[in-house]
């Protein structure tokens, strides 16, 4: 099994910052693409960012050029350094693994979420 954990949602001001952090451990023999998705109250949820293994990122255009994925491939984590908040930015954040687990299988595994509230 697959676990991940995230970390550092908060309540910010609008402009302000906050930084994620996703960390994934378990049976783990290797991570393909690792991601942050957010879903807001009887909406879909929707990506926000992605990383491959190798460090190609996809952003949602929403965020783009305020939030930067990255990736620690070493520690299995990824971050989310956001800035500019705003307003809308206020929901649950979830982290996204896929990968092949020791014994061979693929895995998809989800964390349990972060809120982040944007708000003065």
């Amino acid at each position: 099994q697959v676990q991940l954990v995230e970390s550092g949602g908060g309540l910010v001001q609008p402009g302000g910052s906050l930084r994620l952090s996703c960390a994934a451990s378990g049976s783990i023999f290797s991570i393909n693409d690792m991601g942050w998705y957010r879903q807001a109250p009887r909406k879909q949820r929707e990506l926000v960012a992605a990383i491959t293994s190798g460090g190609m990122t996809n952003y949602a255009d929403s965020v783009k050029g305020r939030f930067t994925i990255s990736r620690d491939n070493a520690k299995n984590t990824i971050y989310l350094q956001m800035n500019s908040l705003k307003p809308e930015d206020t929901t649950v954040y979830y982290c996204l693994a896929t990968g092949i687990t020791i014994d061979q299988r693929d895995f998809i595994s989800w964390g349990q979420g972060t809120q982040v509230t944007v708000s003065s």
